[in-house]
């Protein structure tokens, strides 16, 4: 394995792809449900006061997936519909958090009514809709002086032993400095700010997190055994972890605020 500093493939590059390729890579996750919300990180409390704005009574959680960001919005006591077009994550969504207010539909057509929240958040997901598409239907469902807001968690490359780990795992996610998703006109500009934090996990929770994500997913059996004996050497053997060793996992979440012109 080679030592090349190199970032993994950038959510950047998705914004480039023609939406049917976009659609076909985001399918991987319409199953196992169960299992990305048993494996993918939470997002911390900083990140979601920096998200939220002040005063705000009703939210739109789109791409909800599980609802691992969804949950905050409700512990908040922010009216929340929780949005996403894999009728498996939802399941999985309602039955963890039956407050939330359930509904199949995508980023770029939620079904919700018209001027309904004053924030339209998108966790882990932005990079698999058409932006221009999603600015235009946020802007139909948020009140007047509503926001948008987007958030990664990504593991932390400026760790070294993660900016590897990032490299075999096929992390998509990971942004270069001065990244900015793109918004269509009906938003101001965006500002960031980032979070630096630890998860707890293991050896095995690592390997869980890699079947989690869309490379894994898409990934033909022979690529996800190679998958799969790299983690196993590269955190056993080249890392000296023993078999189910707890650790910490770094990871730096981004967020991205814009309001409503």
């Amino acid at each position: 394995m080679s030592d090349t500093p190199e970032i993994p493939a950038l959510p950047g590059r998705a914004f480039e792809l023609d939406p049917g390729r976009r659609e076909t890579l985001a399918a991987a996750f319409s199953a196992g449900g169960d299992h990305y919300d048993a494996v993918r990180p939470d997002y911390p409390e900083a990140i979601v006061d920096f998200m939220v704005p002040a005063g705000a009574r009703a939210a739109a959680d789109v791409g909800a997936g599980t609802g691992i960001f969804t949950r905050h919005l409700i512990e908040r006591g922010l009216e929340t519909w929780a949005i996403d077009p894999s009728v498996d994550m939802l399941a999985v969504l309602a039955r963890n958090l039956p407050a939330a207010r359930v509904l199949e539909g995508t980023a770029e057509a939620t079904g919700i009514p018209p001027a309904s929240v004053n924030v339209v958040s998108v966790a882990q997901a932005w990079h698999w809709v058409d932006p221009l598409a999603a600015s235009a239907e946020a802007a139909r469902i948020l009140r007047p002086g509503g926001r948008i807001a987007l958030v990664w968690n990504q593991l932390d490359v400026s760790v070294p032993w993660v900016h590897r780990l990032a490299r075999i795992m096929h992390a998509g996610d990971v942004h270069r400095p001065g990244f900015a998703p793109p918004l269509g006109a009906e938003f101001g500009t965006p500002v960031s700010h980032e979070v630096r934090w630890n998860q707890p996990a293991s050896t095995n929770g690592i390997l869980e997190l890699t079947k989690s994500r869309s490379y894994y997913l898409r990934a033909s059996a022979a690529t996800r055994a190679k998958v799969e004996a790299n983690l196993d050497w590269y955190l056993h053997e080249h890392l000296g972890h023993g078999r189910g060793a707890a650790l910490e996992l770094p990871y730096l979440t981004h967020a991205w605020i814009a309001d409503l012109r």
